[in-house]
């Protein structure tokens, strides 16, 4: 008899690979494809991949996964798309953590599983926005759930690239009822604030976290579809300011921005967090810092 999960478990690591897949193929192809504008007589952009794993306190396996960086392309300064599947106990700083949070069975049986795809893009081009975007599935013997979502953070804002990633979003989440996107776009407001600088780190997106009605099967479509609704979110944006004429001030406006997202996820992002309290690869967590940052 299989145990408990280990289906579902296998179907949600599944497609966090299928979906990193396809964005790492859908990134390349928009480097190949800038022709003409800022950066386009270089070298189209290649991911670097590379394993990751993980090891327990006495040195057992403990997971891994793939973390793919692509490093001063024409279009993408600096892009990393990574999965992981990992597993073990938490250690005692995560137990608590999480069962503050009300998991059940948290505080008497610190097993945990957990799998997801963490995806951020730091563009060469001040004009086009960088992104954020993961999801992912947790479980533990008591509980499991579903969380994750995406974000746009353009140092540059432009309304209409605002309207369309949100509207995009939208358009996916409807089908699981119109009272989703609402509520997650909402708490996406909240989640990505930084409180020390009373402002949010960008112009928003949706997030979810703790997702478990009941139903394995409707929460795992609804991670899907935010995963889905990321490509046609994002890329148009991208293909329509990559050829976008910058100059020195406002490449000084995105890196000055783009101290405030490493301020936010040094101090505040949970998934960054959990990554370097449960021994991940820290190479892998830190991933989402930008290559360069200014602050004033």
């Amino acid at each position: 008899m299989t145990a408990p999960f280990e289906i579902e478990k296998g179907r949600a690591a599944a497609w966090f690979r299928t979906l990193r897949d396809d964005i790492v193929s859908s990134f390349e192809h928009l480097e190949d494809t800038h022709a003409e504008g800022p950066m386009a007589e270089m070298a189209a952009g290649r991911f670097d991949v590379s394993e990751t794993t993980r090891t327990s306190d006495d040195g057992s396996d403990a997971g891994g996964g793939l973390m793919s960086v692509m490093r001063g392309g024409r279009l993408f300064e600096k892009v990393g798309v990574n999965i992981s599947t990992v597993y073990g106990t938490l250690g005692e700083r995560a137990q608590k953590a999480m069962a503050a949070r009300g998991v059940p069975g948290m505080a008497h049986d610190p097993r945990f599983w957990a799998s997801g795809i963490s995806l951020v893009a730091h563009m060469q081009n001040p004009h086009a926005p960088a992104v954020h975007m993961n999801t992912r599935m947790f479980w533990t013997p008591g509980a499991w759930w579903f969380g994750g979502g995406s974000d746009l953070n353009p140092c540059i804002e432009y309304p209409d690239d605002t309207a369309h990633f949100h509207a995009t979003q939208q358009s996916h989440l409807d089908s699981h009822g119109t009272e989703i996107y609402p509520k997650l776009k909402e708490w996406a407001d909240e989640y990505f604030y930084i409180p020390h600088r009373n402002r949010a780190r960008g112009v928003g997106g949706i997030f979810m976290d703790d997702r478990n009605t009941g139903d394995w099967e409707a929460d795992f479509a609804l991670t899907q579809d935010i995963g889905r609704a990321f490509l046609p979110a994002y890329v148009p944006l991208v293909e329509k300011r990559k050829s976008q004429v910058w100059s020195e001030a406002d490449k000084d406006v995105q890196l000055i921005h783009r101290g405030l997202y490493a301020e936010y996820n040094l101090v505040y992002d949970r998934g960054t967090k959990f990554g370097l309290e449960t021994g991940h690869d820290a190479n892998a967590v830190l991933m989402s810092l930008p290559p360069l940052a200014k602050w004033v």
